[in-house]
């Protein structure tokens, strides 16, 4: 992936192909109703006629009243669909906790064996993302329901992973979860 892409990072979790769809569906919709306003304003800037039967014709004005409830319904039941799926534990196999940390994160597996690293940003180098590169990278199983529990330690941080569509807070005294599978190696 290049900085200069217009586009959603490949997705990498059955969530964030969720996103993606959702997000084709929704600017399919904007952009059909996007034309269908250029054309309505382009037929009346050049038309000269003028019917004195539509100044109240309640047909027209019962269906520019429906027509817009009907198009928030198309794009509110998918998203709320995808917003239920992204809240769900699934039996996971893993719990990893990621605690938040003034300048860098720890993760702690705790569920088969007990191992705990440290993971702090890499400066910028040529090749480097910047502010994503970390000496010490998470590692997630693949093809594994996986439990995120999130916490700080000291102020609020945000940690997230584009590609698998996860973004949560850590809060000090507070104990966030999400859930994530990992369906590419990488």
């Amino acid at each position: 992936m290049k900085w200069t892409k217009f586009y959603l990072p490949d997705a990498y979790s059955p969530t964030m192909e969720q996103l993606v769809y959702f997000h084709d569906h929704t600017m399919s919709i904007i952009t059909s109703i996007t034309i269908l306003i250029c054309i309505l304003l382009n037929s009346l800037l050049w038309n000269k006629l003028i019917d004195l039967n539509m100044n109240e014709h309640q047909m027209i004005e019962t269906w520019w009243t429906i027509l817009p409830t009907i198009v928030l319904f198309l794009i509110a039941i998918p998203s709320l669909k995808i917003l239920y799926s992204m809240e769900e534990l699934i039996n996971p196999t893993i719990s990893i906790k990621s605690m938040g940390h003034q300048w860098y994160w720890s993760y702690e597996y705790s569920d088969k064996f007990c191992k705990e690293l440290e993971s702090y940003m890499k400066y910028n180098k040529k090749n480097d993302f910047r502010l994503l590169e970390v000496d010490n990278k998470m590692k997630a199983p693949f093809l594994t329901q996986i439990r995120m529990i999130f916490s700080s330690s000291d102020v609020l941080h945000s940690w997230t992973i584009p590609c698998l569509g996860i973004k949560m807070d850590a809060v000090p005294g507070r104990i966030n979860q999400s859930s994530l599978m990992v369906k590419k190696p990488g």
